[in-house]
């Protein structure tokens, strides 16, 4: 598969993509006899590995520290998974911290609507009976 296809499969540019290769963020892709990269199953799992990583904000170093980890074989397993729990710890901390702010931002929005009630309510209560409230005719029961 071209780069194109890749590019647009995962919605990540071309630049992204001859980047991630660059810096070592992917396996250096096989390319055709006219230079063209041609990517194989194995490029794309490691793009989409790269990407959900990244998506989640896992910094660019620490995914080429794994990498490099992992080429060199088992015998950095016991690393791997000391990086991987190291990031996964970082990962929960920022979800608590998103999920505080999400009550924060709830308690506000429910304030803001229970200010929105009161005046609705004081308008409902200007209203006179005949319908006028500060000099302006308006529908009752809407």
């Amino acid at each position: 598969m071209n780069i194109s296809k890749v590019s647009e499969i995962y919605d990540l540019s071309a630049d992204t993509l001859r980047y991630y290769e660059r810096i070592g963020l992917i396996p250096q892709v096989h390319r055709t006899h006219g230079g063209i990269r041609s990517y194989n199953d194995e490029d794309l799992k490691w793009i989409d590995f790269v990407k959900c990583m990244r998506g989640a904000g896992l910094p660019i170093e620490v995914l080429v520290d794994y990498i490099k980890l992992f080429e060199q074989g088992d015998t950095t397993l016991r690393e791997r998974k000391e990086l991987l729990l190291e990031q996964r710890h970082m990962l929960a901390d920022k979800i608590q911290a998103m999920q505080e702010t999400l009550g924060r931002l709830d308690h506000k929005i429910k304030g803001c609507d229970g200010r929105l009630l009161e005046i609705e309510n004081d308008l409902t209560k200007s209203v006179n009976v005949s319908g006028v409230a500060n000099g302006s005719a308006i529908m009752k029961n809407v």
